[in-house]
């Protein structure tokens, strides 16, 4: 267990340690993890599956009591080394003030998914702990082998770091470093004013989403910047913005212009086209990781 910059790392895994699979939000099936329980085997990993898997109570992997039981079980357990979220779509935010994070802050953990498990990210954020932004169990093997490298990388302590190509000048040439936060900005969102709501002063925020009309795109990113979330920032990363919806008389600007042009009075970089998010290339990110962003004439690199 390390420290970087006031956070906690949690340990590195080992061949042999067990990986707990639970779902906090949507219901899932034993048989859609089949590829993820796999690819755990072959990294020499075992796995356990938690009471949610399998279980439904209407579109929740069981009912709310079920889920966050489930989560502090594995939470709690010290055979488990890190605990991999089945699938994201909507309900841990309904079990997230169940939940009792004490002995996970003497023995922590990596946490590891995206999109609706943005929450924990945020919240274990303020706990002062690094978690995992990569992808879920669920349809892990339509993703890059990038993709699932990633997670192995940081999963057994590997030197990582991102390299993308430069496709926009909205970031001057040069090395900028922060903290990184973010994940899912309709989540993020929903989170402003809680015990759960993301710290932005000072830090590199990394934003993706997926399925939203472009006017809430618009809503939430005025809101985030009325309450000054935006103003303080280093950096600002865009991932994808995936199947984004318009209305029959169109916003006029895609999800990346409307973010771009509501942060332009702020000087700090705009990093677009980012690989991660709802994309086939959806690479890891370590929230809470003190990074460094490169930024040169054809490409860009995140380094951890």
């Amino acid at each position: 267990m390390g420290l970087n910059r006031f956070m906690i790392t949690p340990n590195t895994l080992q061949k042999g340690d067990t990986v707990a699979i639970v779902s906090t939000a949507r219901k899932i099936s034993k048989e859609e993890l089949k590829a993820a329980l796999q690819l755990l085997e072959s990294w020499g990993l075992k796995a356990v599956l938690g009471k949610t898997i399998g279980a439904e109570e209407n579109q929740f992997a069981g009912s709310d009591e079920l889920r966050a039981a489930d989560f502090q079980q594995m939470l709690d357990d010290p055979n488990v080394k890190a605990i991999w979220c089945a699938r994201g779509g909507y309900g841990t935010v309904r079990i997230i003030d169940k939940l009792n994070f004490s002995a996970f802050k003497k023995n922590p953990k990596w946490i590891v998914g995206y999109s609706d498990v943005t929450v924990l990210h945020s919240h274990i954020h303020n706990l002062g702990i690094e978690t995992l932004h990569a992808q879920m169990c669920l349809e892990i093997e339509n993703k890059t082998s990038e993709t699932v490298e990633s997670i192995r990388k940081v999963l057994f302590g590997k030197n990582y770091n991102i390299e993308f190509e430069r496709k926009d000048s909205l970031a001057p040439l040069g090395v900028l470093r922060g903290q990184l936060i973010g994940g899912n900005l309709s989540v993020l969102y929903s989170l402003c004013g809680s015990a759960s709501e993301m710290k932005t002063d000072g830090k590199i925020l990394f934003i993706e989403d997926l399925d939203e009309m472009l006017y809430h795109i618009d809503r939430m990113m005025v809101n985030l910047k009325r309450s000054g979330y935006l103003k303080n920032l280093n950096a600002l990363i865009i991932g994808g913005m995936t199947e984004m919806k318009d209305n029959k008389v169109y916003f006029g600007k895609t999800a990346e212009e409307i973010i771009i042009d509501l942060v332009k009075e702020y000087k700090y970089p705009v990093i677009s086209n980012f690989p991660a998010g709802h994309i086939k290339d959806n690479k890891a990110l370590i929230i809470g990781r003190e990074v460094e962003l490169n930024v040169i004439e054809n490409k860009i690199a995140l380094s951890f």
